[in-house]
């Protein structure tokens, strides 16, 4: 009489690591630049989009009698030439320049986009993008600005348009030369040669293919946009005075600079932070995406 012993079931050898944790860390160690730009980012952001909630008082609200006071418990970065709180104006003002930065990197970027597959894929239309392009850039962008702003009367659309336009030059070259090389593939060869439209190969084959250099690009547009709008708010030509932006900050309290320093470093600080963030972001995205690097790093 013979007796079976019990199946039993392989043994499964335990994972040498966790499979979903530690690859997010070890992601995480190899692009701290990314990380601490979206971190960096993410407060300023908060800060911004919060500002009906974070703002101690209202931006607009003038007190004659605390002109220019230092920081305290009461107004916690002081208080500007005509005693409005300087902290609930720059949280506030960090809004203005969040949208001017991802209106203007939204805008740029599909205006660049759509002008550069047609010059890459519509040779006729080639030499005409370009030369228009090559005419844009030839004007330093901030001149370029300030002379659509004279011509138009201000507002915050109008700012986001005249330093978006600028801009979609840039946009423009990357998006072309990236189309001269994704044309010539072999996959947009045989699309072509099966009778596919021009429109679904682009929509398919090459748009995807560009995602990554593209979302880099969009950043430092962005941060170009928000340095910019300050730059335009201080020279008195960008967004109008009474809506509270860093540069119009900065403006107001350039004449009070040895009385009361606060009026400016603040804003200053944040505008700082802000540029930096973004472009330790775009760095960061630039290394992430980007195979070689990857491999190198």
């Amino acid at each position: 009489m013979t007796t079976s012993l019990p199946a039993t079931e392989p043994a499964v050898p335990a994972p040498d690591h966790a499979p979903f944790v530690l690859p997010r860390w070890h992601w995480a160690r190899k692009h701290p630049t990314l990380i601490l730009g979206a971190l960096l980012l993410a407060v300023i952001a908060v800060l911004s989009l919060g500002a009906p909630w974070i703002a101690t008082v209202d931006p607009q609200d003038i007190d004659p009698l605390a002109r220019m006071q230092p920081p305290s418990a009461e107004h916690w970065l002081g208080t500007d030439a005509l005693g409005r709180d300087v902290f609930s104006r720059a949280v506030w003002g960090g809004r203005v320049s969040m949208i001017v930065g991802l209106s203007v990197g939204l805008l740029a970027t599909v205006s660049g986009v759509l002008l550069g597959l047609v010059a890459g894929f519509v040779r006729r239309a080639d030499s005409l993008v370009m030369r228009v392009m090559d005419g844009l850039m030839a004007i330093p962008g901030i001149l370029l600005a300030i002379a659509l702003m004279a011509v138009t009367q201000a507002s915050l659309g109008a700012v986001i348009i005249a330093i978006a336009i600028p801009e979609v030059p840039r946009v423009v070259r990357l998006v072309r030369s990236l189309a001269l090389t994704l044309r010539e593939q072999l996959y947009v060869e045989a699309a072509h040669a099966v009778g596919t439209r021009l429109p679904v190969i682009l929509v398919r084959h090459v748009v995807p293919n560009m995602v990554a250099p593209l979302i880099v690009q969009a950043t430092f547009v962005a941060a170009t946009a928000v340095l910019t709008e300050a730059a335009l708010s201080f020279l008195g030509v960008g967004v109008p005075p009474q809506m509270p932006s860093w540069g119009n900050m900065m403006a107001e309290g350039r004449n009070f600079v040895a009385v009361a320093f606060h009026i400016i470093l603040y804003p200053g600080i944040l505008l700082a932070a802000t540029v930096l963030a973004i472009n330790l972001l775009g760095d960061g995205l630039r290394d992430a995406l980007d195979p070689r690097l990857a491999r190198q790093l």
